[in-house]
Formats: structure tokens, C-alpha cells, sequence
């Protein structure tokens, strides 16, 4: 399958009984969130400081195996105005990436694209206007929260259409 935007992909091809794994791709960390099963609930799991690649692979493999991940859904940092800008295609490289990798994502996985504007200055703000939480404390937790963000959003939005 063809890697596409969420909403462009029809019901009949979204995995079912399964976890899906949300990922806040950054150019120094990744966000990671894991869904529940039913997909109804996201949770934050960790964030991972990227160094190469094949490392940053490494990482996501352990996530992958312990939660039994059977999809991905991707946060697509589209500007403000709807187009796309360099980190969209980083995050689409990112995704072709995944597919070249069966050993750790599986044969054909299923990988989605989210739309993820203001996701990160969302948490950031209720950490500090709702929380009251340090700096230096944020910085260790808003990419897995923006990732749980983006992988919520894209659970409410498979809930809602797909009912």
C-alpha cells in the first residue's frame, strides 16, 4: 500500500485488533505513542534522541516487538496554511524508509500520515499554563505527549468516519 494521508485511505484497508504505533518525527527526537487495541486510547511511551538511523531504528524495533505494533500513523508537519515544507518530506523519507525494513516493520506495513499543525505548541501549552511545569521539565516530555497528540487524533478521527 501506498503511503497516504489518513484520510485518503478507505476503511477496508486500516488494520483491525491491533496496536498502533504514533510517531512525533523530529530533527532531534522522536515522540512515541502506542494505541490500544480497540483504537480508543492513545498513550505516550518515550521519547527517543536521534542519532542515526539505524539507531533510531533500533529503538523503535524494542517499542515495536513489546507492544506488538501492527501500524504506524506519522505526524505530518503541514504549514499553517496547508502545504507542505522540507520536515514533510523528511517525514515522508522517514516512511519509505520504514517500508525498505520488513525485518522490523513488517511486509507492507500500514503507515499513515497525519496532519500534526499545533500539536507540540498545544502540549506546550498546557504544560505550562494548565501544569506549570519547568522548561527543562517539558523539553523530557513533549514529543511523547505530541505524539500521543497526533496518534489521538488520528484514533478519533478512524472512531468517527469509520463507525
Amino acid at each position: 500500500m501506498k503511503i497516504k494521508e489518513l484520510k485518503d485511505i478507505p476503511k477496508n484497508n486500516t488494520p483491525k485488533n491491533c496496536r498502533l504505533m504514533g510517531l512525533d518525527l523530529g530533527t532531534k527526537t522522536i515522540g512515541v505513542a502506542v494505541s490500544d487495541s480497540m483504537h480508543s486510547i492513545s498513550t505516550p511511551v518515550m521519547t527517543i534522541e536521534r542519532k542515526k538511523f539505524s539507531k533510531d531504528i533500533e529503538a523503535l524495533s524494542k517499542i515495536i516487538k513489546e507492544f506488538e505494533i501492527g501500524g504506524y500513523i506519522l505526524g505530518l508537519p503541514l504549514n499553517m496554511d496547508g502545504s507542505e515544507g522540507g520536515r514533510c518530506d523528511a517525514t515522508r523519507s522517514f516512511a519509505d524508509e520504514m517500508r525498505q525494513r520488513p525485518e522490523t516493520f513488517g511486509n507492507n506495513p500500514f503507515i499513515a500520515l497525519y496532519d500534526e499543525r499545533l500539536s507540540t505548541s498545544a502540549v506546550e501549552d498546557f504544560l505550562v499554563n494548565d501544569v506549570d511545569m519547568s522548561r527543562t521539565k517539558r523539553k523530557q516530555v513533549v514529543d511523547k505527549l505530541a505524539a500521543q497528540i497526533i496518534l489521538q487524533g488520528a484514533l478519533d478521527y478512524l472512531g468517527s468516519n469509520y463507525e
